[in-house]
């Protein structure tokens, strides 16, 4: 423990004697109050002259003692060592004289007596409590002693006095001890609290260094505590989590999350209810809940992962077995393919080949072109990783590819709209990856379009809130059934004859390889494919 650690429990503690010792100083002044206006002193004949009309004056010195030491306690001061014994020893000495004055050995001062060296006792944590009662016992028996020689009183009265004298003992001993287990029980609640904010510490230093997102809320769908992460994946400000409600900081969560509670918090079953798939700030994300405590109401933590970084590094697992199998595709096969398309060529140039022989001389050609496509699309995917990224204007260079895909694919600029939002967009992207993602998007949206005034949209534009640009490609024809959307970016996956399935998974491949997300989102009428990308911060 620190030096720093230790000194906080100690600065609570004197406060907290100080504050005991202010609340004992009222009781003494009530006491001498009521003393000094209700007790009415008994004369005592045996003693010689008037003696008892000293009970008034001792009890006013008495409250003038006690108001002079509530002052200096109310400003602290002098330090609380020496305070303290001087006013428990003036209690003491004050009671001593009421008792001799009044001359009565059943007399109620005595329980005055044994309260004010309890409170010394609990005040000063059991120090100096035995000390207290010696000097109590001894100002007891010098009282009694005193009136025993001047009153010729029986031996027998100093019974009272010496019960009185044990109890002062018994009752230091007893406040002594009781203090001695408060200080204990005092430090081990400090230490266990010092035990508590380390942990607190360790846990909110794991949890900001998790790569998933962290939230823990009460019952009440409060949020207690949340990691960076969070705030990256949910893309929202530390200011505004400040005493808010899941529900008002991200309602896509919210109400999975209801829905989850409201089912019996089950962490297990056929459909896993605690874990759920939402799309937040244009991030695909799964969220999983879990009790704090089973069977009670206590609330939840959430974990938040990026679903795209994890399809992310599945799909590197496979790309790194695919490009092993590429290599040899590339020696194997291209070489006698190239063979079987240079004979084909060959015999095609043969005037005496008939007709029919022709058209399977043509099916043989186009076969082989089709290989050929495929093996160059497998060896691109070998190529992802050999990213060469700048910083790329995205005004310029989707102008310059508009144009340039109107012309090479000879489509008119009414059938193919373009819309730039003027936010002067730049990201970092690999040049040739964008221009082949995009074309290839175009292509199949054109392809698939009614190809009429209108049929294909290029749009780009800012998110809401965020430093992610969306790029979109729309056309207007059929839309694609559920069944076969599910399967749209798995290789070799493709509903034409002649197409190779290979596009859009190397278009998605070639995205995240450059820090982007590709996805598909049906549209109100026809398809649409999205692509977002961080803007680059220059």
């Amino acid at each position: 423990m620190s030096t720093k650690q230790q000194a906080m429990p100690d600065i609570h503690l004197i406060k907290a004697r100080w504050n005991s010792l202010k609340l004992y100083n009222g009781y003494r002044i009530l006491i001498a109050l009521m003393l000094m206006l209700s007790h009415s002193p008994k004369s005592v004949e045996s003693l010689p002259g008037n003696i008892h009309t000293f009970f008034s004056y001792i009890a006013v010195g008495y409250l003038i003692f006690s108001c002079i030491s509530a002052m200096l306690t109310w400003v602290e001061e002098p330090a609380l060592e020496i305070s303290l014994p001087i006013q428990i020893i003036a209690d003491v000495s004050f009671i001593i004289l009421l008792m001799f004055v009044e001359n009565a050995s059943n007399s109620g001062l005595g329980l005055l007596l044994i309260i004010a060296i309890a409170a010394a006792s609990l005040i000063s944590d059991g120090r100096l409590a035995l000390f207290y009662a010696a000097i109590a016992t001894i100002g007891i028996l010098l009282r009694q002693f005193f009136i025993s020689l001047v009153s010729a009183q029986s031996t027998d009265t100093y019974t009272s006095a010496v019960m009185l004298s044990i109890s002062c003992f018994a009752i230091a001993w007893l406040a002594h001890s009781l203090a001695k287990r408060m200080q204990v029980s005092e430090q081990l609640a400090s230490q266990r609290s010092l035990d508590l904010q380390n942990l607190a510490q360790v846990n909110a230093l794991i949890a900001d260094k998790m790569e998933d997102g962290v939230l823990v809320i009460d019952d009440d769908l409060v949020i207690q505590h949340h990691n960076i992460q969070a705030e990256a994946f949910l893309n929202i400000d530390s200011s505004e989590w400040v005493d808010k409600r899941l529900n008002e900081v991200t309602p896509d969560i919210a109400e999975p999350y209801l829905n989850w509670v409201e089912s019996g918090r089950k962490t297990v079953g056929p459909n896993n209810p605690n874990i759920i798939k939402v799309n937040v700030a244009s991030r695909e994300l799964r969220a999983s809940f879990l009790p704090i405590a089973e069977g009670d109401k206590q609330g939840a933590v959430i974990f938040i992962e990026d679903w795209s970084h994890m399809q992310t590094q599945s799909h590197q697992v496979k790309l790194a077995a695919l490009g092993r199998l590429t290599a040899n595709i590339a020696h194997e096969i291209r070489n006698p393919l190239s063979a079987i398309g240079h004979a084909n060529q060959l015999m095609q140039e043969d005037e005496d080949v008939p007709p029919h022989n022709q058209r399977m001389l043509q099916i043989i050609q186009d076969n082989v072109q089709r290989v050929d496509q495929i093996i160059k699309d497998v060896l691109e995917l070998n190529r992802r990783d050999r990213t060469n990224q700048e910083v790329v204007d995205l005004d310029s260079f989707i102008t310059d590819f508009y144009n340039q895909f109107c012309a090479v694919e000879n489509i008119e600029q009414a059938h193919f709209t373009l819309s730039i939002d003027d936010n002067n967009s730049s990201v970092l992207f690999d040049r040739r990856h964008l221009n082949q993602i995009l074309w290839n998007l175009c292509k199949n949206g054109w392809r698939h379009s009614t190809q009429t005034t209108g049929s294909l949209k290029l749009d780009i534009f800012m998110s809401n809130k965020s430093q992610i640009v969306n790029i979109e490609v729309t056309n207007d024809g059929e839309q694609i059934p559920e069944e076969t959307a599910n399967h749209l970016f798995e290789p070799f996956f493709t509903t034409e004859k002649t197409g190779t399935g290979l596009g859009l998974y190397i278009g998605r491949e070639l995205a995240e390889a450059n820090g982007a997300n590709l996805q598909y989102k049906p549209a109100a009428d026809g398809t649409k494919f999205i692509m977002l990308i961080k803007k680059a911060i220059i």
